[in-house]
């Protein structure tokens, strides 16, 4: 269970539960939840009974105001909040020897703290397009997959797996082990896109258009490539160039 706050952004109420048993049932029925909201310093029973039913389960938590869920809702929201996702995630660790197995070499692309959901949806729907095997996701700091993700990414978000893991660290220190080149796009890469090799099993990772990819994760890769930019602008719009890289990809494995 984790504790992280989150920026919120108004999302249809289709996508929200409200209220506590409302909550612990979802959780206990196998709902997916994306995130809860809470209010500061819950301490009743079934709160606690909430807390219990979270347990062991990587469900980012958000503590916040009273005043900050009432602008969420008007419903009778008892202090809880939470989003349901629209997919099913699944673990990068059950993918990838699954993939060996079918004689395939493996295709993955990892979102380092990606928040925008339009940029996120059109990279998934890219994914789907170039055949990628899962799109591996950090459970803090990543966009929300609800329903308007889904629409952008023309529906490809429902067939193509989603991996949310607590610890991108750790996510590809595995991809690592299980014989997988991992390839950052950054601008400190010293050799443009088309130099790299990408025809083995490959996972690219994208970092956000501010930042780009965490220093402790550029330390993990093999590669770092950068694209060529010929204009006055300084960066091309993430999900363009994620694009530019899977094609890459497609395009060295013939």
């Amino acid at each position: 269970m984790i504790n992280h706050n989150y920026n919120h952004k108004q999302r249809p109420e289709k996508d929200m539960i409200f209220g506590i048993r409302a909550v612990i049932e979802a959780i206990q029925a196998g709902k997916e939840i994306d995130k809860i909201i809470m209010r500061r310093d819950m301490t009743s029973d079934l709160s606690r009974e909430l807390y219990a039913a979270l347990n062991g389960l990587e469900v980012p938590i958000q503590n916040v105001p009273l005043e900050r869920l009432n602008r969420i809702t008007t419903k009778n929201h008892q202090g809880v909040v939470a989003f349901i996702s629209a997919v099913t995630y699944q673990h990068i660790e059950d993918i990838i020897p699954t993939i060996y197995e079918e004689g395939r070499l493996p295709f993955i692309v990892v979102l380092d703290g990606i928040t925008d959901i339009r940029n996120f949806g059109a990279i998934a729907r890219t994914c789907e397009c170039a055949g990628v095997d899962a799109i591996v996701v950090p459970t803090r700091g990543g966009a929300a997959i609800n329903a308007d993700a889904v629409k952008t990414s023309a529906g490809a978000l429902l067939s193509i797996p989603v991996c949310r893991e607590a610890n991108l660290t750790n996510a590809l220190k595995f991809i690592a082990s299980s014989g997988i080149k991992i390839v950052a796009a950054t601008e400190k890469g010293t050799k443009n896109y088309t130099e790299a090799s990408l025809t083995e099993p490959i996972a690219i990772i994208m970092g956000a258009e501010d930042v780009g990819v965490a220093p402790e994760h550029l330390r993990l890769c093999d590669d770092m490539v950068k694209i060529p930019l010929l204009g006055s602008i300084d960066s091309l719009n993430v999900s363009v160039a994620a694009g530019v890289l899977m094609y890459e990809v497609v395009r060295q494995r013939g």
